[in-house]
């Protein structure tokens, strides 16, 4: 099991329109896909609370690319996309890393 670890950094005061689009739009589509979230988190201490924090869980690379892919290409992500950002531009930058858990880890 791997995770990736994503971090949006939302335009000032877009925070509350890109949890909306998770909420209402996106997480319906990862299910979709089969795509696993492992939680989300927002910043209550710390550098900016603009960001938007996340896990998904995956079994392998080759399983995040072809999940990952085809909900990209999903005509419904698309328009939600649009449709969310019809107001401007939400995110200013999204970072991504993947992780490993040790052997001593508690999450596996």
């Amino acid at each position: 099991m791997i995770y990736e670890l994503r971090i949006y950094t939302c335009l000032p005061g877009r925070l509350p329109n890109l949890l909306n689009r998770f909420q209402n739009v996106t997480l319906g589509l990862w299910d979709k896909h089969g795509i696993r979230q492992a939680g989300f988190w927002t910043t209550m201490i710390g550098e900016s609370n603009n960001a938007l924090t996340y896990l998904i869980a995956w079994e392998s690379l080759a399983e995040r690319q072809a999940k990952w892919s085809a909900f990209m290409a999903d005509p419904d992500w698309i328009k939600g996309r649009s449709e969310s950002e019809k107001d401007g531009q939400i995110v200013a930058n999204v970072s991504s890393q993947f992780l490993q858990p040790t052997a001593f880890s508690a999450v596996q």
